[in-house]
């Protein structure tokens, strides 16, 4: 497909790499690989492939952003005349029929800018972390407020909202789509398959970094955009804050002034649990699963809020948070 290029961005991402590039370099002309200091011989795989190379340079900090900005403007230097770009994550296969149809849809949508489908997990099964992957990835279809790392993007909309934002270290696709939004796009979730993603999360201390890491998006976000009308992960960083950090502080001061009967309070959280694994549209295990890690990844959440805001109020370098 002529009009279509493609970056993936990887750091010792191995055989999954190698899956992601091998479905690519037979049905696109241009695939620029990013590498952020792989050290498993990422860079001469995507050689030996005949994939388009960018070594990122270490001396400034990686984060996903960075590299698929790099990657774009790379790709743009290969096909000047680029008219969608699709992004896609190292850990990721894309479907065989993702492109034409998500090319055909936006030949058909002027007004949308962004549009991406159904991403799912290779090895569900494999772990609850990666089944709780493959959950969070099954989002509505139709008209969305942003998209994850897999997606077909318009160049030209891309461009003219200067592409993501570097410095992010989580979050940043629906920080760039708050803009593409506020410039007048659209973001579209179409019900079709996209890619095969692989968490290989098989680890509780996995789960939650992985977690922390979404606190200090929400943090972030709320930063950036929190103002009305977007009040962008405005509701989610409150979330964390009383979910993860309000109740445990005040069970703390009841118990130093009730005594032990203060830990009543500690009550609300099975109760959230019940509450929320009563929500439909799942089998009964995956919701009572799902309700269960959604009250308890509060906790890591709220880690990295406190982790943002320490770096705000305490200038620092920005530490990317990895879960593998």
């Amino acid at each position: 497909m002529e009009s279509i290029g493609v970056v993936v961005i990887g750091r010792n991402e191995g055989q999954r790499l190698a899956r992601c590039l091998r479905a690519l370099v037979t049905r696109v002309n241009t695939v620029v690989y990013v590498d952020s200091g792989s050290t498993d011989g990422s860079v001469q795989l995507a050689h030996q492939l005949g994939v388009h190379v960018l070594a990122l340079d270490l001396c400034i900090p990686f984060t996903a952003a960075r590299a698929r900005n790099e990657g774009f403007a790379r790709l743009h230097q290969l096909q000047p005349g680029l008219d969608m770009v699709q992004f896609v994550d190292g850990d990721c296969e894309i479907d065989a029929q993702w492109l034409p149809t998500a090319h055909a849809f936006l030949q058909q949508h002027a007004e949308v800018a962004v549009v991406c489908g159904r991403r799912r997990e290779r090895f569900a099964q494999h772990s609850v972390y990666n089944q709780l992957c493959d959950l969070e990835w099954d989002t509505p279809v139709g008209q969305a407020e942003a998209c994850g790392g897999d997606a077909l993007m318009r160049a030209q909309a891309f461009a003219s909202v200067g592409g993501f934002r570097a410095g992010l270290i989580a979050g940043e696709e629906p920080e760039l789509c708050v803009r593409l939004r506020a410039a007048g796009w659209k973001i579209w979730r179409l019900d079709a398959e996209m890619t095969l993603h692989d968490a290989a999360m098989t680890r509780f201390g996995q789960w939650w970094r992985r977690s922390m890491r979404a606190g200090y998006a929400y943090a972030e976000g709320a930063w950036l955009h929190g103002a009305a009308p977007e009040r962008h992960w405005v509701r989610e960083s409150r979330r964390a804050w009383v979910w993860g950090l309000g109740i445990p502080l005040l069970t703390l001061a009841a118990c130093l002034l009730f005594g032990a009967g203060g830990l009543a309070l500690l009550l609300l959280y099975p109760l959230q649990v019940l509450r929320l694994a009563r929500r439909g549209g799942l089998a009964p295990r995956q919701r009572r699963l799902q309700a269960l890690f959604l009250v308890l990844g509060k906790f890591p959440e709220a880690v990295g809020q406190l982790k943002f805001w320490r770096q705000r109020l305490l200038p620092g370098k920005s530490a990317l948070i990895e879960y593998k």
